[in-house]
Order: C-alpha cells, then sequence, then structure tokens
C-alpha cells in the first residue's frame, strides 16, 4: 500500500476559516430570529456550534480512513439513498414544512438530498474507475448513468427539490464529463432538457411564478419576490466596507431566516464588498486545491471522488450567491459552511475529510 503523506494544509485550514466565519455570521444572522422565535439569542448559535463540533469529528474521522474503503460500499450507499428519498414522502416519517417533503423524522430530523449527494458521487466514480471501455455509446455507455440520474431526479422534483436536483445533476455530470463522456452526448441531452424545464414553468405554479419573479422582482415585492428584494437591499446597503459585524438591518425579521439560504445577504450588508470579496477567494483557494488533488490523485476513482466533492461545494456556493444576488431564479440552496442546518454541515465536513484523505496519497507539492 502506498505510503501515506501530510494532508493538504492549505485545504485544511480554508475549510477552518471558512466554518469559523461561517459560526460568526449565523450567530449575528440569527439573533433576532431566535429571540423572537425561541426567546433565546443563543437557541441557533447553540445548535450550529454543535453541528460544528460533529462535522470536526467526521471530517477527522474520513480524513483518516482510506477513502478507497468507500468504493466497496458504493453500490449501498446509492441503494440506501433511493431508499431514503422514498421514505419521506411515508406518512409519519417525512415532514412536510412550507409546501415541501424535504426531511426525515427518525431517528433524528435530517435531509435525505443531502445524502444523495455523497452517494452519487461515490457510486459514479466507483462505476466509472471501473470502466473497461471508455463512455463512446450514448445508449449502451452513459444512459445507464442518465437512469439513474433521472430516478434521483424525479423523487427529489416530486418532493419539491428544484434546487437539490440542480446539484445532484450538476454533480453527476461534472463526474461523467471528467470520466470521458462526450459533449455532443451532452448537446444533444439539451434539448429534452429544455423541454422538461419549460414544461415545469408551464405546469408547476410556483415554479412558474418564480420565473416571473426572477425576470422583475420589484413588480411584486410583497409577494414572490420579496425575498431577493430584501436581499438586494442587504447587500446594496453594505457598500465597501460594510454596516459592520453584527449591524446588519435586513436580519431584523425582514430577510425571512436569513441565517439560511440568505446569509450571504447579511455577510455582504454587515461586512461588505471587501468581507464578500474575501470569502470568495477563500471559497476560490478550497476549490483550487480540490482540483489539485483531483488532478494528483492516485486512481481514477480518488480522482474522480476529488473532482465531486470540489464541485459539490464549488457548485451549490455558485448557485447560493446567483440567487441572493438575483443572477437567477429563487430557489432554496444553502451556503455550504455558513448556512444554519445539522445534516448539510456535518455531511459536508465528512466529505471534506474524505478530500484531505485522497490528498495524502496524492502526489504534489504541499506548498
Amino acid at each position: 500500500m502506498q505510503r501515506r503523506k501530510p494532508f493538504d494544509f492549505w485545504l485544511f485550514m480554508t475549510v477552518l476559516i471558512l466554518l469559523s466565519i461561517g459560526i460568526i455570521t449565523v450567530f449575528s444572522a440569527s439573533a433576532p430570529f431566535s429571540h423572537s422565535t425561541y426567546q433565546d439569542i443563543y437557541y441557533i448559535l447553540k445548535r450550529q456550534l454543535a453541528y460544528a463540533a460533529i462535522g470536526i469529528v467526521a471530517m477527522l474521522i474520513t480524513m483518516n480512513i482510506d477513502y478507497r474503503i468507500f468504493s466497496k460500499f458504493a453500490t449501498l450507499f446509492l441503494i440506501v439513498s433511493i431508499c431514503l428519498l422514498i421514505a419521506v414522502f411515508i406518512p409519519g416519517i417525512g415532514i412536510n414544512e412550507n409546501g415541501a417533503t424535504r426531511w426525515i423524522r427518525y431517528p433524528i430530523r435530517f435531509q435525505p438530498s443531502e445524502v444523495a449527494k455523497i452517494a452519487i458521487i461515490i457510486y459514479f466514480s466507483h462505476s466509472l474507475s471501473k470502466r473497461k471501455t471508455p463512455l463512446n455509446s450514448f445508449f449502451k455507455d452513459l444512459l445507464p448513468y442518465l437512469i439513474i440520474m433521472g430516478i434521483f431526479a424525479a423523487l427529489m422534483l416530486r418532493q419539491p427539490h428544484l434546487s437539490g436536483t440542480l446539484i445532484l445533476l450538476s454533480l453527476a455530470t461534472i463526474i461523467l464529463f471528467c470520466a470521458g463522456a462526450k459533449i455532443k452526448h451532452f448537446l444533444a441531452m439539451f434539448i429534452p432538457a429544455g423541454i422538461a424545464f419549460a414544461a415545469l414553468i408551464t405546469f408547476v405554479p410556483y415554479m412558474r411564478r418564480r420565473i416571473l419573479s426572477f425576470r422583475d422582482p420589484f413588480s411584486d415585492m410583497q409577494g414572490d419576490g420579496y425575498q431577493v428584494v430584501q436581499s438586494l437591499y442587504a447587500i446594496g446597503s453594505g457598500g465597501l466596507f460594510g454596516r459592520g459585524l453584527g449591524k446588519s438591518m435586513q436580519k431584523f425579521l425582514y430577510l425571512p431566516y436569513p441565517h439560511n439560504d440568505f446569509i450571504f445577504s447579511v455577510l455582504a450588508e454587515e461586512l461588505g464588498f471587501l468581507g464578500v470579496l474575501t470569502v470568495m477567494l477563500l471559497f476560490v483557494i478550497f476549490t483550487w486545491r480540490g482540483i489539485k488533488i483531483a488532478m494528483c490523485a492516485p486512481d481514477t476513482f480518488g480522482s474522480l471522488v476529488a473532482v465531486g466533492i470540489t464541485s459539490l461545494i464549488t457548485v451549490q456556493t455558485l448557485l447560493n450567491i446567483a440567487v441572493v444576488t438575483a443572477a437567477m431564479p429563487p430557489t432554496g440552496v444553502s451556503l455550504p459552511l455558513f448556512s444554519y442546518g445539522g445534516t448539510s454541515l456535518i455531511l459536508t465536513m465528512a466529505s471534506i475529510g474524505i478530500l484531505l484523505n485522497i490528498s495524502r496519497y496524492a502526489n504534489y507539492s504541499r506548498i
């Protein structure tokens, strides 16, 4: 077995810095909501600190487990994740909130879609790394993977969970592309995908409303455009240097759930353009180190897993920023290492641990 090297210190420290900034921002953004809802300004902070502690332990564990072990359980992970996505629709097990059924109540409350993302990364990486032939044929080679993607997409859209579906499909597509899938095959898929998207907008009322509000959120400031308008107010009022840490105005119950999907808006209002730029540069460093690990991984499985985990953080970050800045239609997507939530944070930290473990076998300079 190849001798292990030191883990990627740049990646490790970048993650800890992002997590630390995220916890501080969660506290600042959640204090008014915690006080009005739970009569305790520290309620959400205490829970996020607990999630972060569990996440750090999970990262330390997975960064010391040989990543190749996960390949042996790839099919099991896939089957379990599909079962969990189905379980959300079982009365008494699934939880319906705000018109969506995305959570499971037992044994603890969590989102199966977060498990599905990791399962797709591991299964696709395992399957593609074991192939003896390239992905030349659309029907013979690529179609089986597209069917799996379709199953996951159908279950997640049924919840409905559009943002999770977009992230999962993006991860799968990136892994397939890096494994050698032909560009012409992806181009051919754009036509049916476009037709399906148009059908969703036409026949699913809430998606149609979101598209219309995206075109001009200020035309319905008290309705579907409310969140985006409040987000833009927060970002715009931050200016170059921000109002100052803890001094956001929009978090005082103007911006709904500012500690979740729109935490980036609070960050921009309090720390300004320079603070936002710093955070974005940290995410760029994360992506850079993740790509470096993927390029220097000792085997195809490790390389594809590194690509998948790096893409998971990067794609989700880009989508979140795009939503809060009105660059794309509003859809609920959390900011990795920042947004409040146990399932997302713990599984994100565990997946980063896998990425760090891959770095211990990769042959490249740690400087």
